[in-house]
């Protein structure tokens, strides 16, 4: 049977990539510090499961298209109070943050065109261009100086006839960056200038621990050319329920996206009553987040800074830090931790950052998401292997 080359070029996620290994290890019984991977521990508000247990129709039928009324609602009132107003039409409802960066690539792209993004940028980008046959434009950014963006003259370096929009995350991740309005004001220029999509990734909105945020939703002069992604998943921690929305002001392309929901007919009605519980969260629940997450940071922080040769900017706002480590290959030495070596039959496991560029087979070599996502006391330990492992590891450069 044949199997088509445009999904054989799809890329292994780097995040799930080492799955087999770390499933090997806990058969065998050693415990695994998950760093890997950005699924919170946070409890998910009992809202989300109230509502479900309140829905319960005569019929589970199809959900409308766009997503039910209650829920679009609630997500219209979510934006209202942080300064931005969209119409009822702006909003689509998807399964998960995805879908929706899925759908804004299949309404802007064609086979062949590109994308503009940030080095490094969530590996999982790749998957979602791949799958239509776009290519990625990869403008580097740099550790030392805390993956800020570049001058406006080098990153319209990156730009062609055939490039058709700029993805861009804030708060980054895989970095943890937050743009300043400076930076957001030279995206918006070149925007403009290049009569580009802007999609903006922002479902770390929350998840701020220094300095202001500021949306690109909030900037009118964006109104025509921004789509907006946003999901619950790690707002709400609650990954497992696959709701996501894309939104757009600009009236044509909501009309594609229209066509891209009616053809996967519609989201989980179950899902979708339990998502629109999860906005009557009182603030309060963000406050307690942010300070717990702080905390994780700083504990990260503190244990990074103590290894020699390691090199990390320290992250503003989401749940993850990019990190230079002394080693000769980061996939080698991610490897080497699930198989060769533990401490106390413990051990941790990282996402090699190579997956997060397309610039350059060499960059990410020794590079390394890492999410911090345990609780303190088992971020400690798991940063205690770390460094050990630094310091045994064959393949070290230091």
């Amino acid at each position: 049977m044949y199997i088509s080359e445009r999904t054989k070029k799809i890329p292994t996620s780097p995040i799930r990539k080492l799955a087999p290994m770390a499933n090997a290890a806990e058969k065998a019984g050693r415990k695994i510090y998950h760093l890997n991977i950005g699924q919170p521990d946070i409890a998910t508000p009992d809202s989300f499961f109230d509502a479900v247990k309140k829905f319960h129709p005569a019929v589970l039928e199809y959900g409308k298209s766009q997503g039910q009324e209650g829920l679009i609602k609630a997500i219209q009132k979510y934006y209202h109070d942080w300064g931005m107003d969209y119409n009822l039409d702006d909003i689509y409802v998807t399964n998960g943050g995805s879908e929706a960066i899925a759908f804004a690539v299949m309404t802007t792209c064609d086979p062949g065109d590109n994308i503009l993004m940030f080095e490094p940028f969530y590996a999982n980008y790749k998957s979602f261009v791949g799958a239509y046959n776009v290519e990625i434009s990869g403008v580097p950014t740099s550790a030392h100086d805390g993956y800020h963006l570049p001058s406006e003259a080098e990153i319209e370096k990156h730009i062609n006839s055939r490039t058709r929009a700029i993805l861009i995350s804030n708060p980054g991740n895989p970095t943890g960056v937050i743009y300043t309005e400076q930076e957001m004001a030279l995206i918006s220029r070149i925007v403009r200038k290049h009569d580009l999509a802007l999609i903006a990734d922002e479902v770390y909105r929350e998840f701020v621990y220094d300095g202001e945020y500021k949306s690109f939703g909030t900037m009118p002069e964006l109104a025509e050319h921004l789509i907006m992604i946003d999901s619950v998943s790690k707002r709400y921690s609650a990954c497992g329920a696959r709701i996501g929305c894309v939104m757009t002001k600009n009236k044509e392309l909501s009309a594609q996206l229209l066509k891209c929901c009616q053809a996967r007919l519609s989201v989980s009605q179950l899902d979708q009553a339990g998502a629109t519980g999860l906005y009557t969260t009182p603030a309060s629940y963000w406050e307690e987040v942010r300070n717990e997450y702080t905390r994780r940071r700083d504990t990260l922080k503190e244990a990074l800074s103590a290894m020699p040769g390691v090199i990390s900017s320290e992250p503003k706002g989401a749940f993850y830090v990019m990190v230079k480590l002394p080693v000769d290959n980061i996939e080698k030495f991610a490897q080497w931790l699930l198989t060769d070596f533990a401490i106390d039959n413990e051990t941790v496991m990282i996402t090699p950052g190579n997956g997060f560029y397309v610039s350059s087979p060499d960059r990410g070599r020794d590079e390394c998401r890492i999410a911090y996502v345990l609780n303190c006391e088992d971020l400690k330990k798991a940063m205690h292997i770390l460094a050990e492992g630094l310091k045994q590891y064959p393949g070290r450069t230091l």
